[in-house]
């Protein structure tokens, strides 16, 4: 099947992203209905961003659910074959989801497609080691950043292997979920493509207000050690990932001495990478939030 402008929906999940989301939802066509799951759960968010964009509607969350839940709320809360995962710090070009479904009408069977960043030093998709291709026609990838790809609903779940329709493993707060997801289609032998011609600007790291930004730093830091090792052991083992994680958790103890009297911010960053590392090896859930009050 492939993607018309009325049946594919977009979902950007938000938190604290007030300064940034007019410019993402701006450069969406009107036409296109949007979905916010927000997780910070504003009610005047809400109704601002509802009242000022006819084609939004915003959903808040219980919780602070992480990107990954809150895009499977999201995604359960459209009726359309195709959802397009956005971050909210993430802008499209005037025809960035026209060149997506102009690329659909070529291509006989994918579970996710995608367009390509912008930023040519940041590539946002993985490529196979000796893979050679095209960047003027659609080409296959091993897996594409979260921030912006395109998920075939439909076939998703003529695969029947997603409990409760979960596409993401809510166990990842943040990071890795969906290079989790394109692993788990790549072994059910599914397409993941990059579009070429459908390009996007993601501004990186501005989703949340910057008033915020020391605690969503800790967060990050936690996060991204504790993804890690998760999803190593979830597909090669606890070993594997506790040898790939050893490393990184010596030297952020290192790190976090030196800088214990000198650098304040350092500190309390290796400290975090620290601790999401062994809250990982014991098996502790992704927990930490970041702690920020309004």
């Amino acid at each position: 099947m492939t993607i018309s402008r009325q049946n594919i929906s977009i979902i950007i999940v938000t938190f604290k992203s007030e300064k940034v989301i007019h410019q993402c939802i701006k450069s969406i066509p009107k036409d296109f209905k949007i979905t916010i799951v927000d997780n910070s759960s504003d009610k005047n968010f809400k109704e601002k961003i509802e009242k000022i964009y006819q084609n939004v509607r915003c959903i808040l969350s219980p919780d602070n659910l992480g990107m990954g839940a809150g895009n499977n709320l999201g995604l359960k809360n459209i009726k359309t074959d195709f959802a397009f995962v956005i971050n909210p710090d993430v802008i499209l070009e005037s025809d960035t989801i026209d060149e997506i479904i102009h690329a659909s009408n070529n291509l006989d069977s994918f579970a996710i497609i995608a367009p390509i960043s912008n930023n040519k030093n940041y590539p946002n998709y993985k490529l196979q080691q000796t893979q050679n291709f095209n960047n003027e026609r659609p080409f296959k990838v091993i897996s594409v950043d979260g921030y912006a790809m395109v998920l075939n609903i439909k076939r998703l779940k003529e695969l029947n292997v997603f409990n409760n329709e979960n596409y993401f493993d809510e166990n990842f707060f943040m990071y890795l979920e969906n290079d989790d997801l394109c692993k788990n289609l790549i072994k059910l032998n599914q397409n993941i493509y990059i579009i070429p011609n459908s390009k996007i600007n993601h501004l990186g790291g501005k989703a949340v207000d910057l008033k915020y930004e020391y605690e969503i730093e800790m967060s990050r830091n936690w996060h991204w050690i504790w993804s890690k090792f998760y999803f190593n052991k979830k597909h090669y083992g606890y070993f594997a990932a506790l040898k790939k994680g050893f490393p990184t958790f010596i030297s952020s103890l290192v790190k976090f001495f030196f800088y214990f009297f000198i650098n304040k911010r350092k500190k309390d960053i290796y400290l975090h990478r620290m601790l999401g590392f062994l809250n990982a090896i014991i098996g502790k859930s992704s927990y930490f939030r970041p702690k920020i009050k309004d």
